[in-house]
């Protein structure tokens, strides 16, 4: 049983304004969405207006959403429904859920997240903090490491969720942001760079974005081997976000760079191995599998050093090592073909359009000289 919510007053916060929000949870019925809900019913502070679970699990699956919903939810939340999503990810499922709301404010969660005790307090006091041209307000994400050894690769990935951006683990948008910005890109099929590319476009849109105070526990769910090798399908959508948003894209949005190009140079020293072994150059075949194999030793070291140096994590960070530049690449390939035709942002039209102007001529003087190569 979920414990009373609590009033805002017992827990030390000041009381606002009771705002006007919607809680959106898209969710594939993982075990951790009873968690978050439990959580969110607990939270103390004015409820959600309307709480709406996206079911985004494959339309085969029709047996009923594996959702235990507090009552305490359901009798402080103005209601608690569920809409079918399509199935087409979380981009799309977040699209389900807000417009079936009509709150000025709508709460995006994960269904892994364990929102804090006094997080509904929390989020009362970022809403009324909110300027008038505030579109969005994040919240401070925890990530919980195991306190008795060293991470793994994977929760060290997770980890980064904490210093991430407007990362939709937690964070609340207002309604007329969405509405400008069109909503998420539906093209982004992965919980990766929607949100990223949503926060841009409505910035472009003329809105801010803020950090807020409340905080939300995201904990490291289970995960098998191969999870760091699927999460290559990312490079993808990162060639989106630069057709979309420009070459700058990372810097506006606050993203790390990554390793691609490592990984390519690593995969180009592969091809070259086998191209000069079969064109009868041993030698200069052999200096080139020296530069895969010392490429790929240093990218296995580079993840076995700061982790727990077990066997399996020993076995599982060699084995990823080796395919996640080809991974890598192909993926990136592959979103140069899908996305060689969308469309850039006004935004971004507007910086190459200006970039392509030629200077003006001052009068008596030589144009300038224009280096090439380098």
């Amino acid at each position: 049983m979920t414990a009373p919510r609590k009033p805002a007053e017992a827990t030390g916060h000041r009381t606002h304004p009771e705002p006007a929000y919607a809680v959106v949870i898209p969710t594939l019925g993982r075990p951790s969405l009873n968690a978050t809900l439990a959580a969110l019913a607990a939270a103390a502070g004015p409820p959600p207006r309307r709480v709406v679970l996206v079911d985004d699990r494959p339309h085969g699956d029709c047996t009923p959403l594996p959702a235990e919903i507090p009552e305490e939810l359901r009798a402080a939340a103005g209601s608690v429904e569920i809409v079918p999503g399509r199935a087409a990810g979380p981009a799309a499922a977040r699209n389900a859920g807000w417009r079936a709301t009509s709150e000025p404010w709508v709460a995006f969660l994960d269904d892994d997240v364990v929102p804090g005790p006094a997080w509904a307090a929390e989020l009362a006091a970022d809403l009324a903090a909110a300027g008038p041209d505030t579109g969005g307000v994040e919240a401070r994400v925890e990530v919980p490491l195991p306190p008795d050894r060293r991470p793994t690769d994977w929760e060290r990935g997770t980890a980064g969720l904490a210093g991430a951006r407007w990362i939709t683990a937690d964070m609340v948008y207002r309604r007329a942001a969405l509405e400008d910005a069109g909503g998420f890109d539906e093209r982004f099929p992965r919980a990766f760079r929607e949100d990223a590319d949503l926060a841009l476009r409505v910035r472009d849109a003329g809105w801010t974005l803020a950090r807020g105070t409340r905080r939300t526990v995201h904990p490291v769910r289970p995960s098998d081997r191969w999870a760091s090798l699927r999460a290559q399908a990312g490079n993808a959508d990162d060639v989106l976000m630069r057709r979309l948003h420009g070459p700058g894209w990372r810097d506006r949005a606050e993203a790390p760079r990554g390793r691609l190009p490592a990984h390519l140079a690593v995969v180009s020293a592969a091809v070259a191995a086998v191209a000069l072994g079969a064109a009868g150059r041993p030698r200069t075949a052999a200096l080139s599998a020296g530069l895969w194999l010392g490429g790929t030793a240093e990218f296995a070291l580079r993840r076995i050093l700061p982790g727990p140096r077990d066997r399996e994590e020993v076995v599982t960070m060699t084995l990823t090592s080796l395919l996640i530049p080809p991974a890598a690449v192909a993926h990136r390939l592959r979103g140069l073909v899908q996305h060689r035709r969308a469309a850039p942002t006004a935004r971004h039209r507007a910086a190459r359009a200006a970039a392509a102007e030629p200077r003006r001529r001052v009068p008596g003087r030589a144009p300038a000289r224009t280096e090439v190569g380098g």
